[in-house]
């Protein structure tokens, strides 16, 4: 079984995801995060390709991925980096790149090197539906890859049922129609809409992101969904600390407060 899926099924509520920028903020030290991470009972990890123009990236995150791709970051650089990474590490993997990238290493090697290295899942904000379907689904259901969509406040009802019907994995409910970064809590507005969303009694379970970076937007979006994705707040983090475990030190006391 895919392990995103073997994890949902584990494990129904406060599953914590931590996101960070592959080559961020040291060339060499992707592995050695996935296996901190892994050791300090986080669930699931989301590795971002840096990219030049991340549209759905605050500024934290695009810092990140331009000081990444400076100092020499690749996605064959970073499969590279994961070639032995299930040698120990057991939790779920995840890749969140754009299409460009993607698309210049061709979607089958870019799937099939995902298997290859233990990848289980990938994120492409700016992946069409309509291209996912027909271009990227058939390779992904080969190489037993999920393709995990993207919702928002304004994606229409009949829109996600489409995305609940046609992937695997989860859903990634974006709290906000904006970019990436942290929030100091979520409005009536984003509330009504994760009721909204847990009304539908979707097929697949969710997971909250964007904004999350302290005790209240923590737990809300663990009463809404079945656990939250945290990036902005741990890769600025990572920035300051360097090591993460002393970033992720920062962060547990950032969510508790």
């Amino acid at each position: 079984m895919n392990r995103i899926n073997q994890l949902f099924q584990n494990k129904k509520e406060n599953i914590i995801s931590l996101y960070f920028c592959a080559g961020h903020p040291t060339l060499d030290g992707t592995a050695n995060v996935i296996r901190t991470l892994q050791q300090r009972g986080i669930d699931m990890i989301e590795v971002g390709i840096p990219y030049s123009d991340p549209m759905a990236d605050g500024p934290v995150i695009q810092d990140a991925a331009t000081k990444a791709l400076r100092g020499g970051m690749s996605l064959r650089t970073l499969f590279a980096q994961l070639e032995s990474i299930r040698s120990d590490v057991t939790i779920p993997l995840v890749l969140m790149g754009y299409l460009n990238p993607i698309y210049h290493m061709g979607v089958e090697t870019f799937l099939r090197e995902c298997q290859r290295v233990g990848v289980d899942g990938v994120i492409i904000p700016d992946l069409p539906f309509d291209d996912y379907m027909s271009q990227v689904k058939p390779v992904a259901d080969r190489y037993d890859i999920r393709v995990i969509m993207l919702i928002t406040p304004e994606t229409s009802e009949e829109r996600i049922r489409l995305i609940d019907e046609h992937t695997d994995g989860f859903i990634y409910m974006v709290s906000s129609a904006a970019i990436t970064g942290a929030q100091k809590e979520f409005n009536e507005a984003r509330q009504a809409y994760f009721s909204r969303v847990n009304g539908m009694n979707l097929r697949s379970p969710r997971i909250i992101g964007f904004g999350i970076s302290n005790k209240q937007t923590l737990q809300s979006a663990q009463a809404n969904a079945a656990g939250a994705i945290i990036g902005s707040k741990f890769v600025s983090l990572m920035e300051q600390y360097v090591n993460p475990n002393g970033a992720l030190d920062a962060l547990l006391e950032a969510l508790s407060k």
